[in-house]
């Protein structure tokens, strides 16, 4: 199955901005804004620039259970185990304000997705909300990423082993798609 084709950006002089969403924003979504940040650094885009330079990624929470607070011990340790840093994360929850800043809102599973389009109807066209495993070239189509919240350290290791080859799939296709302006 082939990825999503993306939206272009509100704004063609701004950043395209990049906004993953899970349920408390203390897991799922933020270790995929580092896992991406991280692709980007490193992903040159069509103009041969890195993909960071027309990135402005970021994360929220479905709701504010877990809002200022930092990422999940648990989730940062599997980062720094696998090379990534966590870039001083705070939980935000989801606003209207969000929704219509956002280029492309990433969902980490169908759940959240639903709540995306949900709040969005009338405001933000279905185009920009898309699940992440759905760039997972081997992942065998749109999926959810499980929530590691329950589980231990080795859980959130599994989740991130399902986000990375996801995001690295849409690392491809925002090259692809950014630079040509």
């Amino acid at each position: 199955m082939s990825p999503p084709g993306l939206p272009g950006p509100a704004d063609p002089a701004g950043p395209y901005r990049v906004c993953f969403v899970c349920t408390g924003n203390i897991c799922r979504s933020p270790m995929a804004e580092v896992v991406l940040r991280h692709l980007a650094a490193t992903t040159p885009a069509t103009d041969g620039r890195p993909l960071a330079e027309h990135l402005a990624v970021s994360s929220i929470g479905t709701g504010p259970w877990h809002e200022g607070e930092p990422m999940d011990e648990r989730a940062r340790r599997a980062l720094e185990r696998a090379g990534y840093a966590d870039h001083g994360h705070v939980a935000r929850h989801l606003s209207l304000e969000l929704l219509a800043d956002s280029d492309l809102l990433v969902a980490l599973d169908r759940r959240h997705m639903q709540t995306l389009r949900s709040m969005g109807r009338g405001r933000v066209p279905g185009e920009r909300v898309v699940l992440l495993r759905a760039f997972d070239p081997s992942g065998g189509g749109p999926s959810d990423v499980e929530d590691p919240y329950y589980g231990d350290v080795d859980t959130f290791a599994g989740c991130l082993a399902v986000v990375e080859p996801a995001c690295r799939g849409l690392a491809t296709a925002l090259a692809g798609h950014l630079g040509r302006r």
